[in-house]
């Protein structure tokens, strides 16, 4: 017998339809404890898991010149042992009980997660909230760690010239944003980081009233507050610091760096200054911001993909990347390493000739409902993952949005217009909000000739 052939766009609407008594079904339970802890539990009943993740409101653009990283070194050092748990149990416990665990830091934001079948979660809750409060910050595994990052570093930076190249990107975009420096941060500030820096960035900023916990999986929520209650309740809260408003300067025209170091490809950044939810003065511009990003790069279907890779062959591979959940302004950024014989003349003429068309043109009807339900698709996909739930909950609320904002996320994208698409793209699609930067690779033998000279 002949199936039937449906077009992809029915197929991916009909997803979307199924999705949303799902979606409603999936409620999130908040609650507050007394020394200031916020609780986010949002039943899944599908699998007997339970992701849990403890959020601190601190990342690197919480910090200042001279002490750049220090969140992601305190990360590394929370592995460090307590009065009550030795260095390096922590995360032997949470094997022994079938877990995983790990860590990450940003620039808005320092979670801890551990993924366990759900009976366990009591050993998760007792281990994190000892170390909330307890950790211990050995001289000696301090200098040991500082080594680790420092190498980590190099490996993750210096040694790879896009990452190398990206930094300085995001440095010469912003001037006073906290934003300016990367997470890992500038290696002087590492090497010569105190374990009293540490101490005092744990002391400040890790307290109960500056944290939010999510616990995402096969839980009832009365059970996970009874624990929490128990666990993270006896923790002492703390005075956490007011930051300082430290807004980025006006741009008032386009700024352009060159990056000159041995590497084997070009690539270009170009990068707008743009709202995130958090700063923005009309939240419909975000979300339409959010739909431009699609239309320009959302998979084989759009612009980029189709025009520039494959028509044009004039690019190997290119992006936008652009987070409407950012705590600060941020930026809308394109990215492009051109094809074999192509120049980063050529592409870049070819993405302002893109912003030009979106500025000026409108994006057609069939274009800009296949894009909504792309966007609103991957986010059926993304919750086939506890994790994920968990995460998105988390970033919302630490970065100040509130978590709410996911409730509204799907009809906001809806409402998006093709008028308000080129509106954002007139707004904030200007040259003179523009940074862009140039990979311009070295050979080997020219760097050895820079080097030599270096030393004479």
């Amino acid at each position: 017998m002949m199936m039937k052939k449906y077009k992809p766009i029915i197929i991916l609407a009909w997803l979307v339809a199924l999705a949303t008594p799902l979606t409603l079904q999936a409620r999130v339970h908040e609650f507050m404890l007394d020394n200031g802890l916020k609780i986010l539990v949002k039943p899944d009943h599908r699998s007997p898991v339970v992701v849990s993740q403890i959020w601190y409101k601190v990342g690197s653009s919480y910090e200042h010149n001279g002490i750049t990283g220090i969140s992601h070194m305190l990360e590394h050092m929370m592995f460090k042992g307590t009065p009550d748990i030795p260095s390096g149990e922590f995360s032997k416990i949470i094997a022994a009980n079938g877990g995983r665990e790990n860590a990450f830091t940003s620039a808005d934001y320092t979670a801890y997660f551990q993924r366990l079948e759900k009976s366990r979660l009591e050993t998760s809750f007792k281990l994190e909230a000892d170390r909330m409060r307890n950790a211990l910050f050995p001289a000696d595994e301090f200098l040991k760690e500082r080594d680790v990052v420092a190498e980590e570093r190099r490996l993750r930076t210096e040694d790879k010239p896009q990452s190398r190249a990206y930094e300085q990107f995001k440095a010469a975009a912003f001037v006073s944003s906290p934003y300016h420096h990367s997470v890992i941060g500038w290696m002087s500030d590492i090497l010569n980081y105190q374990v009293e820096d540490a101490r005092e960035w744990y002391r400040k900023w890790y307290a109960p009233n500056n944290a939010t916990l999510v616990v995402v999986g096969d839980v009832q929520p009365a059970e996970v507050l009874a624990l929490a209650k128990k666990y993270y309740g006896p923790v002492k809260p703390e005075k956490i610091a007011t930051q300082k408003p430290r807004p980025e300067i006006p741009q008032t025209g386009e700024r352009r760096t060159r990056v000159a170091i041995p590497a084997t490809i070009d690539y270009l950044m170009m990068g707008y200054k743009v709202p995130s939810l958090n700063t923005t003065d009309d939240d419909w511009k975000v979300y339409a911001l959010e739909v431009l990003a699609w239309v320009l790069d959302g998979g084989r279907s759009s612009r980029f993909s189709k025009e520039l890779v494959r028509e044009q062959q004039l690019v190997a591979s290119t992006s936008v990347s652009y987070d409407l959940y950012s705590r600060l302004q941020t930026l809308f950024t394109l990215t492009a390493v051109p094809a074999k014989g192509k120049t980063t003349e050529e592409v870049e003429t070819a993405l302002r000739q893109q912003i030009k068309r979106v500025r000026e043109e409108l994006v057609s009807d069939d274009e800009i409902q296949r894009v909504k339900t792309q966007i609103l698709t991957s986010r059926i996909y993304e919750r086939d993952s506890v994790f994920y739930q968990a995460m998105e909950l988390g970033i919302l609320e630490t970065v100040g949005i509130g978590w709410r904002a996911d409730e509204v996320f799907n009809e906001k994208i809806k409402a998006v217009t093709a008028e308000q698409v080129q509106a954002v793209a007139k707004e904030f699609l200007d040259s003179n909000r523009l940074t862009v930067t140039i990979l311009d690779p070295l050979s080997m033998e020219t760097q050895k000739d820079k080097v030599a000279k270096a030393k004479h």
